[in-house]
């Protein structure tokens, strides 16, 4: 019987102390610790070979025994002249995930999966057809943010809007980042990083379709991330519809969590709320809306639905949009409508779901 060979390390796995741990172990000075970090989330290096800082023979033992990221490049595509990119990694292990650049003329956001697959099967989300195939990583989270990263500094993206740097993260793709909790607050503390990448946490966003341990979680943690919460029905029959989580959290007891989360980290919440033909965009039901949230320190952020292959859905015509957000709008509460982006190449909004797009 043979052992298997475990897979190197991958370096955006670890933490600036393990890294720390991994050069004392090889013997290294412990100043070659921060140079790594600073090459690896301060200067973008692609490759060990452009630590140029850095000893031949040391980063010849770096290729040698770690990986500098583990995500492969299967597929970009682009869309909106240039200022939406999507692209497709691949997983050691064989599994998919689906990243985007959409590029604003104030800012340059990046979108990112904190799950291959997710379990929470949401009837209007590409992704929740999928099914959950894996948690990612700390690295694995943070490899995807770097990529866009690196090409905004070098200028490698051809688009009419031109950006040096990625100024927002939202972890808003593929996954609930709740449900895989430690892994995606590592990758925010590394994102965050002052000896690092240096984003600050105002301009990090976490959406969950309502899991309230980690909306209670995340009100106790230093760094003031924003959070969204995927609403989509103002009532428990329709949300439960719509979203299986509602069974396990329903509508009271997610507004209480978020009543204590406001209470005690003073933040504004969003409420994302997608909006489906006949389903959830009457008048009626912004009325119901608007009950449930009046008086809370939170936006409205309108989705018209995306559209999914298979799914027996439609998008709310444009009349019954802006009827529903001045409903909204009459009773105090703020609103807007998305900014659709990427819808050619099914990188809005619900639609990630790693599968070949037509040419």
């Amino acid at each position: 019987m043979t052992l298997e060979t475990p897979p190197a390390v991958n370096l955006y796995d670890l933490t600036l102390p393990e890294l720390g741990d991994l050069m004392k172990r090889w013997g290294q000075p412990a100043f070659r610790t921060k140079q790594i970090w600073t090459q690896m989330y301060r200067n973008l290096a692609p490759s060990f070979d452009a630590m140029s800082d850095l000893p031949a023979a040391l980063r010849e033992r770096l290729k040698a025994e770690v990986q500098l990221g583990v995500l492969k490049l299967t597929r970009e595509q682009v869309a909106d002249d240039g200022d939406t990119r999507k692209v497709l990694w691949q997983l050691p292990d064989g599994n998919v995930l689906e990243s985007v650049l959409m590029r604003y003329p104030d800012r340059a956001t990046v979108c990112i999966s904190t799950q291959s697959g997710c379990a929470m099967g949401c009837v209007f989300c590409a992704t929740g057809r999928m099914g959950l195939l894996r948690n990612l990583t700390p690295g694995q989270i943070v490899e995807q943010v770097l990529y866009f990263a690196r090409g905004l500094k070098q200028d490698t993206f051809d688009s009419v809007t031109h950006h040096e740097r990625v100024t927002n993260i939202v972890f808003m793709g593929m996954g609930e980042p709740f449900a895989n909790y430690d892994r995606w607050y590592a990758s925010v503390e590394r994102l965050h990083d002052p000896q690092g990448f240096n984003l600050g946490a105002r301009n990090l966003t976490v959406s969950t379709v309502g899991l309230v341990p980690g909306i209670r979680r995340l009100a106790s943690e230093k760094l003031p991330i924003n959070l969204a919460i995927s609403l989509h029905a103002p009532n428990d029959e329709l949300r439960s519809a719509l979203m299986p989580v509602n069974k396990k959290y329903p509508i009271t007891e997610l507004m209480a969590a978020t009543q204590e989360y406001i209470e005690q980290t003073h933040r504004r919440v969003s409420f994302e709320y997608v909006l489906l033909q006949g389903q959830n965009d009457t008048v009626e039901h912004a009325e119901q809306l608007a009950d449930l949230i009046q008086g809370m320190l939170c936006h409205v952020n309108l989705i018209p639905w995306n559209p999914v292959p298979g799914a027996p859905l439609e998008r709310s015509h444009r009349k019954r949009v802006q009827e529903f957000q001045q409903v909204l709008q009459n009773r105090g509460i703020a609103c807007t409508v998305r900014m659709e982006r990427g819808v050619a190449i099914a990188a809005a909004c619900g639609q990630l779901a790693a599968v070949p797009q037509p040419a």
